[in-house]
């Protein structure tokens, strides 16, 4: 308790948020910890590890919660489901915090909340669970691989499935173990403006801890900050926080000096600002989103980073626009999509999962396809890029497209690090997978126009 606040009331308020509301958990957190700014350093630790935890591990503490409830967690009152899944995650996972601090705690919140007759219930279950969940047994792999690893990883079945067919066992649990590791955060170094040892000095000055990222040699790996706003290198425009992956679509575009791109769906804006960095503030950037909120994202990052050649406005990517039509040097359409490829960094999008969801998105993705091919001009360049995992979104798309459209694949080798090339990226695209690769999720893939 600080200043009046209960840290494990706020926990179960963001938890309700992510569950009943349907927020994206970093908004969430980020929300809520933004309006209780005065927590000091370890507190807001504590609620980010509790809250996205719980929600990563879900699935394998509902199998736990399940096994030692006589009422299972689907018939729980949404209060009461959360108490005890934060409470599970915090007694399988958490070390530092005493058995029996968790179950008074979430016995006394409870309490607050009016369910004055379940704290027996919420006693028993996490006391039970805290005494005898080390002898409790997986499901079988052999007689159910599918639910062995949803269980083992936290992840939906229907999702398991698809990737054992894609993608095989081996691959499956690869990608499976990567989306519950713990991510860094990556950032581009803007070496076109600053010197790249001024950057990394910044920083570590700043006792941040510093590790090269993988396969590009302008990306930093940084961990052990309080909060980013707070770095020099971030005030002053010198980096961008921003995957690997995502960098890689501007190494594929190959902007030159007075090129004209089009970013159909940008927000926040890091492959516009990368590229009009690759010009040296020669050409244009046109960068589009669909409302003002995705628009002042943009205009954010580029008044941060003072781009002078990135401009942002709202459109909408499936509407054509008649005085783009062939101007365009090069295209980026990072098309909306499932977002499978960063699980591990937003784990509630493996929840809300549906087939109808999939089916409209990849009709979304098509529209917006259309649309980008209508502003290349003849010889000019389509990149195409998800951070999903799902190949009727990527490769399955990227079929579709060429059957519809006079464009061909080309090359993607001359561009990416050597460890990337393979069969596919000599045709022309790309499919980063978790654990597999050292990145998010990510497709890419790059069409010229006939």
């Amino acid at each position: 308790m600080t200043n009046g606040i209960n840290t494990r009331e706020l926990i179960l308020e963001i938890l309700l948020e992510i569950e009943e509301e349907g927020r994206h958990s970093h908004i969430a957190i980020r929300n809520a910890l933004s309006k209780y700014q005065f927590l000091p350093r370890q507190e807001r630790a504590f609620i980010t590890r509790v809250c996205e935890g719980t929600l990563e591990y879900r699935i394998l503490i509902d199998y736990i919660i399940d096994s030692y409830s006589k009422v299972t967690v689907d018939k729980m009152k949404p209060a009461i489901r959360e108490i005890l899944r934060s409470g599970v995650y915090q007694i399988k996972f958490m070390d530092s915090v005493p058995d029996s601090a968790v179950c008074n705690e979430a016995v006394k919140l409870a309490q607050r909340k009016g369910f004055y007759n379940l704290k027996p219930f919420v006693n028993g279950v996490l006391r039970t669970i805290a005494r005898e969940y080390k002898n409790l047994e997986f499901p079988s792999r052999e007689q159910d691989l599918v639910r062995f690893l949803s269980v083992k990883y936290s992840m939906p079945e229907n999702l398991v499935n698809r990737w054992l067919e894609a993608y095989g066992e081996e691959k499956t649990e690869m990608i499976l173990a990567e989306f519950l590791k713990e991510k860094p955060v990556t950032v581009r170094c803007r070496i076109h403006k600053y010197p790249q040892e001024e950057i990394y000095r910044s920083l570590t000055e700043q006792g941040v801890k510093v590790t090269p990222a993988p396969y590009l040699p302008y990306a930093y790996e940084i961990s052990d900050y309080n909060h980013i706003l707070a770095l020099d290198a971030f005030i002053q425009g010198k980096i961008q926080v921003q995957d690997v992956s995502s960098m890689l679509v501007a190494e594929v575009a190959d902007p030159k000096k007075g090129d004209y791109i089009i970013d159909m769906c940008a927000a926040p804006g890091g492959k516009s600002l990368h590229a009009g960095d690759k010009m040296g503030n020669y050409g244009t950037v046109d960068a589009r989103d669909v409302s003002q909120q995705k628009v002042d994202l943009i205009e954010e990052n580029i008044n941060r980073l003072d781009s002078i050649n990135v401009q942002a406005r709202v459109m909408d990517a499936t509407v054509f626009d008649v005085d783009s039509e062939l101007k365009a040097d090069i295209v980026l359409a990072d098309v909306p999509c499932s977002g499978y490829g960063v699980i591990g960094k937003k784990p509630e999008i493996k929840y809300r999962v549906t087939p109808q969801k999939q089916e409209e998105i990849v009709i979304l993705q098509r529209t917006i396809l259309d649309r980008a091919a209508e502003y290349v001009k003849p010889g000019g360049v389509l990149v195409f890029s998800t951070c999903t995992i799902a190949k009727e979104e990527n490769e399955e798309n990227m079929m579709w497209f060429m059957n519809h459209h006079p464009f061909k694949l080309e090359s993607l080798d001359p561009f990416l690090p050597q460890e990337l090339h393979s069969e596919t990226t000599a045709l022309g695209y790309l499919q980063l997978l978790p654990g597999v690769h050292k990145t998010d999720g990510f497709f890419i893939a790059k069409f010229r126009r006939k």
